[in-house]
């Protein structure tokens, strides 16, 4: 590399808070002038957004999991590059990671509510629905560009001012595959090794259907008798990939979203059980008669009842960044022109302010002419209303969608969608837009907004990438826009087409499960055609409530809401991956050589999540191919070997990854 860019890993403070006076140095210094934006990186970068949100919408409306295209990409650009002998990579390589991933928070946007379009149009044919290639585009386009716009001016706070203070789990695996492909780093032998293993155990997983994905409590008839009749179930995923995001997550906020998880599984599911037996969890089905696993999709809207919650207070923590902002634009357009967010310093250097608010009022005129044109049919006080409501909330949850990303890597866009939802339909039903009209258009909104979060959340990301490396912010910033527009084209042919080849029935569930669009669809329908239960309301008040009270007494509310909104098994494996971070960085009496086992955990776990994710592309690529050759139907993964084989692998797995620290 250039002799002015560091060689090797990062930083010894890259990942702990800093002391009073200390500075962080990033590996490419804010006096070098590394390669960054070239034909080669935007022509990559744009590939890569193509191809992998056409391969994460087929996964998302396949089998509602939209897997984390940030890592794979990185790792192939990582490739191409070494393959190529390219000389001096890693500035390229952070652009083709930033462009790359518009794929999943724009896929992951589009496909969480959109398609609920086409599943009311299904269900009451009469209304006339109509769901064009343009109102998909639009959504997620637009959607996109205000969720980076608004983050941008929250950079510094939270890849700068928080330094060391978040783990940012995402960030973490990907800056070290980046970093694994500069000739200075010897750690590239052990990411190698530890993505080879990782890979290699999700994908005979995902592929062939090896032994289970999750080992539960049922795996036997006594646990699901018991299961049956107490309402208590345990289950956890033995992924390769989420056992390395617990261990970068560590045991603090794994615990308090697993403390999230039991009181939703082990309290509330067999308290409702009790309370409500009659209650009707799912068309035809009460609580009495219904699998644990049944009644927590009706239990966890407490989880968004407390998400909705821990954002209004992660708001109100955030008012003087919040409040910053303003600060930011009154200085841009002042009587002395200051640039805004523009320092002088290269790896400080933000798109203007000017720039962002000029961008944020084109958006705003882009959406009202969509809504008023096509949305509200010319109803000039629907616009009004749906223009506030979707800038307003986009505004507020942007903070929250990044504080997530940065605590545990996982973004409760779908939670806040939920509630976004809710509000829209509410607000839009009193001032006389509800029916079909409504829906639509609630919808539509909801996807603007649950696009507008996922990006930011996503993006927060790639900044922290950027910086620990020493890229510069404002082109990572300036050519997200373009992924953006990429992205928002090919997600939106991938739904059109896939609603073609198999529609988004009501009855076909196993062929376009579509779980997050169908629950917007349940959602919407009752609030616009009649209200929602009482039930669900109450349950929205717990989760209020709790999150209150968490907040009082210091803990993270929005860990504590996570875990009780997804589901237990993707809970577990963090804090079985926290508690051997734990393990290994305690173990001896010399802090040196806890502080150099704690890296080497981080790098095999990075190695983990970047070869399960690869692996999953490839799974998605056979699924989309036709290729089928998971074992005996999967029949044999859900069995009971099958799930002792998968609980027999995963702790074959966590010995070699303790064994792997402590050498």
């Amino acid at each position: 590399m250039e002799e002015n860019i560091k060689q090797g890993g990062l930083p010894e403070n890259a990942m702990r808070p800093l002391q009073p006076g200390e500075e962080y140095k990033p590996l490419m210094p804010a006096k070098a002038n590394p390669k960054e934006v070239t034909a080669w990186s935007l022509v990559l970068g744009l590939l890569m957004a193509v191809i992998f949100s056409a391969a994460t919408a087929y996964l998302g409306l396949k089998v509602g999991q939209v897997f984390e295209a940030a890592i794979p990409i990185t790792i192939i650009a990582v490739g191409l590059a070494s393959a190529t002998k390219r000389k001096d990579p890693l500035g390229e390589n952070v652009i083709i990671q930033s462009i790359g991933a518009c794929s999943g928070m724009i896929v992951a946007g589009a496909i969480f509510t959109l398609p609920a379009l086409y599943i009311l149009d299904a269900k009451f044919p009469d209304a006339n629905i109509s769901v064009s290639f343009l109102e998909v585009f639009l959504a997620s386009l637009l959607g996109g560009v205000i969720g980076i716009l608004f983050l941008i001016p929250f950079r510094k706070y939270f890849v700068k001012e928080m330094h060391g203070k978040y783990p940012f789990p995402e960030a973490t695996a990907s800056t070290q595959v980046l970093i694994s492909g500069e000739g200075g780093s010897s750690s590239a032998k052990s990411l190698i090794v530890a993505s080879v293993i990782g890979g290699l155990f999700d994908f005979v997983v995902a592929t062939f259907g090896a032994w289970a994905e999750n080992f539960t409590s049922t795996f036997c008839a006594f646990g699901t008798t018991f299961a049956a009749k107490t309402k208590l179930f345990l289950s956890c995923n033995t992924s390769a990939a989420l056992l390395g995001m617990g261990y970068i997550v560590g045991l603090k906020y794994a615990a308090i979203m697993c403390a999230g998880s039991v009181l939703i599984w082990w309290v509330v599911v067999p308290l409702i059980a009790l309370i409500w037996p009659d209650l009707e969890v799912s068309a035809g089905l009460t609580a009495a008669d219904a699998m644990p696993q049944q009644i927590f999709q009706y239990a966890k809207s407490i989880g968004i009842g407390g998400i909705a919650m821990a954002g209004i207070i992660g708001v109100w923590n955030s008012r003087k960044v919040i409040m910053s902002s303003f600060g930011l634009i009154k200085a841009a357009f002042g009587n002395k022109g200051a640039a805004g967010t523009s320092d002088n310093l290269r790896t400080d250097r933000d798109l203007s302010m000017k720039i962002i608010v000029l961008g944020l009022a084109i958006a705003l005129m882009v959406t009202a002419l969509f809504f008023y044109l096509d949305v509200m049919h010319g109803s000039l006080l629907f616009t009004v209303v749906a223009l506030l409501i979707v800038f307003i909330i986009a505004f507020l949850f942007t903070t929250v969608a990044a504080n997530a990303i940065a605590i545990v890597g996982s973004n409760p866009v779908s939670g806040m969608t939920l509630m976004t939802l809710i509000l829209a339909s509410l607000v839009m039903a009193t001032v006389g837009l509800s029916g079909k009209e409504g829906m639509v258009a609630a919808l539509i909104m909801g996807g603007v907004v649950c696009t507008a979060l996922s990006s930011a959340g996503a993006f927060v990301t790639d900044l922290k990438i950027g910086y620990w490396l020493g890229s510069t912010p404002s082109k990572q910033q300036g050519y997200k826009f373009l992924g953006i527009l990429v992205s928002a084209a090919t997600a939106a042919g991938v739904i059109m087409i896939l609603n073609e080849a198999y529609g988004f029935t009501p009855d076909n569930s196993d062929v376009m499960a579509a779980p997050q669009a169908r629950a917007m669809a349940g959602v919407i329908e009752p609030l616009m055609n009649g209200g929602m239960t009482t039930e669900t309301w109450i349950m929205y008040g717990i989760g209020v409530v709790i999150s209150l009270v968490l907040n009082w007494f210091g803990i993270s509310a929005l860990a504590f809401a996570l875990g009780m909104f997804i589901p237990l098994q993707l809970n577990l494996p963090l804090l079985v991956g926290g508690a051997i971070q734990r393990y290994v960085t305690t173990r001896s009496s010399d802090a040196k050589v806890n502080a150099e086992r704690g890296e080497k955990g981080t790098l095999l776990s990075s190695g983990f999540i970047a070869g399960g994710a690869l692996m999953g592309v490839v799974s998605a690529g056979l699924t989309f191919g036709g290729i089928d050759w998971v074992i005996d139907g999967g029949n044999w993964a859900v069995s009971t070997w099958g799930q002792l084989l998968s609980l027999a692998a995963y702790i074959g797995l966590i010995v070699y990854l303790v064994k792997a620290c402590r050498k």
